[in-house]
């Protein structure tokens, strides 16, 4: 039996399918999953019901599970987006963080170096999350 937050098969083995520099996609309820991923990426689909689970809750249970060296969002192009706010808080000042404009947050998503895909149910527009796992033991800079 796991003692940590992360209890889910799938996801599980996908984490550890993946490693240094390899990439998790967290995606929104309304990002096009099918269309805009590495098809080789392991999908694991949390998204039950519409906002369940979302990127925060998301966010918070890998924390635990791996180790995170940067992070980028969809950029919206408009006023700040709560999620942004919420990922960069919860990320702390030692990640990487950037804000990518919408096609190009697609063709990263897209590339062979996304190794997991998790589909949310998260309603808030914008709320899509690209993390780089980094090396456990050492703090990014």
């Amino acid at each position: 039996m796991l003692t940590y937050g992360l209890i889910h098969p799938p996801l599980l083995a996908a984490l550890a399918s993946a490693g240094h520099g390899s990439r998790i996609l967290v995606a929104d309820g309304h990002f096009p999953c099918s269309t805009h991923t590495n098809p080789a990426a392991a999908t694991v689909h949390l998204n039950l019901r519409p906002g369940l689970l979302d990127g925060d809750q998301v966010l918070e249970t890998l924390l635990d599970a791996v180790p995170i060296e940067h992070a980028a969002v969809m950029d919206s192009g408009g006023p700040a987006v709560p999620a942004h706010e919420g990922y960069r808080a919860a990320l702390g000042p030692h990640v990487a963080f950037e804000a990518v404009e919408r096609f190009a947050f697609y063709d990263l998503a897209r590339q062979p170096d996304v190794a997991v895909v998790i589909a949310t149910g998260d309603q808030r527009q914008w709320a899509n999350l690209l993390l780089t796992i980094g090396v456990a033991g050492v703090t990014p800079r």
